[in-house]
């Protein structure tokens, strides 16, 4: 197996590939220098605790169509064509060829061909893999961010709020930020509730020195945004006048 590996700008310079989380685009370089001359991974869950991926890092690059994944725990980059070609003389085949003949046919439906090959006629047979079933069956199974292609997350509006609300000034533009938002955004979270959220941690934190620097993005919409969405509102106790007439 070769031992170098190279990443193509038509890939990595893109705003699909840029908006993803810092590490979503680490576990992507990573997966892509543990690849087989084909491009295939057999270790990919080694290698995305290796460097401290998360599960949702994972699933991103399977949302976003740069990794594909099979059953049998293997995954391809899809676009390993585009970023690396190897010579003949150096070339190993990779010994996952049910995996390499599925994706292959595969390639010739979807309307982005990583390789330069004639497209083959596709035979419709039990062992297809075919757009229908990895661009919708196995993606929309795990996806979490796909949520956006159907209505639009408002980051702009939510993050002018906290920051009204904070007095902070935090970034709609950030990848960091975006991500929580779109995680909660696709667990069915709307922006009447990110104000809530906002509003209820505002209340708690903001005059509190310890607390006030948690008004952020990465905690208000974090894991526990459905904890502090349910928080009942803290009632300030009523005076007690002992005088009788006041």
């Amino acid at each position: 197996m070769a031992q170098r590996r190279m990443f193509s700008k038509k890939i990595t310079d893109t705003d699909k590939f840029l908006e993803m989380p810092l590490s979503s685009q680490a576990l992507y370089f990573h997966l892509n220098m543990g690849a087989d001359d084909d491009g295939f991974i057999d270790r990919p869950k080694t290698i995305q605790k290796t460097i401290g991926a998360s599960d949702d890092d994972m699933k991103l690059l399977t949302v976003k169509q740069f990794i594909i994944p099979f059953e049998s725990g293997i995954v391809v980059i899809k676009d390993w064509r585009i970023h690396n070609y190897i010579r003949k003389d150096t070339y190993q085949p990779t010994i996952y060829q049910e995996e390499k003949r599925l994706v292959e046919n595969t390639m010739t439906e979807l309307p982005e061909k990583t390789s330069t090959s004639r497209p083959r006629k596709v035979d419709a047979g039990k062992d297809r893999i075919g757009k229908d079933r990895i661009g919708k069956d196995r993606i929309d199974k795990d996806n979490l961010y796909n949520a956006d292609d159907k209505e639009k997350i408002p980051f702009q509006t939510i993050i002018d709020y906290l920051n009204l609300k904070a007095g902070t000034k935090y970034r709609a533009s950030s990848a960091k930020t975006k991500h929580f938002i779109k995680s909660r955004w696709n667990e069915g979270f709307r922006e009447e509730e990110f104000k809530q959220v906002i509003d209820i941690k505002v209340r708690q934190w903001l005059y509190d020195p310890k607390m006030n620097k948690f008004l952020r993005p990465e905690t208000l919409f974090g894991t526990k945004f459905e904890s502090y969405l349910n928080e009942r509102p803290i009632k300030q106790a009523q005076p007690i006048d002992d005088d009788i007439g006041i």
